[in-house]
């Protein structure tokens, strides 16, 4: 007969038939190590990535105005080869010499914007009002490089497209001026995140700083919960290298604009050092749980 002295007895000494479940328990426990071995493969891709963006950003100052010469002085010497070749120049070359004309011409246009104006209109602001601001950056940061990338690859393939086949675009010349307005348009977007940041390190409270870290942890809210396959993950990881190598570059220059101000005073660095610290950590921490649990709730290996 049941009675609760016999279910109290019962539940004090039952056991847990695990065996009868193996694979199961076996699966959460490769779960668990997969977790553990995240952090670890996570951040050997990144800092491959950041050395394969760090290798693209300084190619156009080292490398491109060498290429640049290069095509330029083939250019002028041509007489001197003949006619020999259909195309006046490769189509690398003609590639080259649009990238260093683009540069050229945004590094004057930017010269016309004054950083101390922006600082000071930023600085206006209400810390609410700047956390949309930086907010908003950030998704036009993301959206305007994306469609950049196709104005960019239209220009350079309209720029060295065979002339025996039927014309089909608008033509070099507008497409190279969409070119220099998209490059003009996003080194101001992204002055101006530098210069959010740098009104958040310099505030007396670190009440904007701190919203703004809090900001990657939204980042965890919107993607754990989806359906991500391999390809998807990959996208996003992609995302996630160019997203810190641009706030490490980010965080440079205001370290730098902040030494400036201070007649490079080592010791305003020590000032600055904790709050890039906490920074950095904070999106650290936010890609290794955010990835962890990708993985774990669309049952990818680490391996991926």
């Amino acid at each position: 007969d049941l009675s609760l002295l016999r279910f109290i007895s019962a539940e004090l000494t039952r056991g847990y038939f695990l065996e009868h479940n193996e694979a199961k328990y076996t699966e959460r426990r490769e779960r668990v190590y997969t977790c553990m071995r995240i952090p670890k493969e996570l951040e050997k891709l990144m800092f491959f990535g950041i050395f394969l963006c760090l290798d693209a950003f300084l190619y156009v100052f080292t490398l491109l105005p060498l290429r640049v010469f290069l095509a330029m002085f083939r250019f002028i010497t041509l007489p001197c080869y003949g006619l020999r070749d259909r195309r006046l120049l490769q189509p690398a070359q003609v590639c080259d010499i649009l990238k260093g004309v683009i540069l050229v011409i945004c590094y004057f246009m930017m010269h016309y914007v004054d950083y101390s104006m922006m600082y000071h209109l930023i600085r206006g602001q209400s810390v609410i009002k700047l956390y949309i601001i930086y907010n908003m950056l950030e998704v036009a940061d993301r959206l305007i490089s994306s469609f950049g990338q196709d104005i960019l690859d239209a220009l350079y393939w309209t720029a060295t497209e065979p002339k025996e086949r039927k014309r089909a675009h608008i033509g070099v010349i507008p497409h190279f001026f969409m070119a220099v307005l998209y490059v003009f348009l996003h080194a101001i977007l992204i002055m101006v995140q530098a210069t959010t940041l740098n009104v958040a390190f310099n505030s007396h409270n670190k009440s904007l700083l701190t919203i703004m870290m809090s900001n990657n942890f939204v980042e965890i809210k919107g993607s754990v919960f989806k359906k991500f396959e391999k390809n998807n993950l990959f996208q996003m990881s992609n995302s996630d290298i160019k997203e810190r190598f641009t706030n490490y570059v980010l965080l440079l220059i205001v370290c730098l604009r902040n030494m400036e101000q201070f007649s490079w005073n080592p010791d305003h660095l020590w000032v600055l050092f904790p709050d890039v610290c906490m920074v950095v950590a904070s999106e650290i921490a936010v890609d290794i749980v955010k990835h962890a649990f990708i993985t774990k709730f669309n049952d990818i290996t680490a391996d991926v």
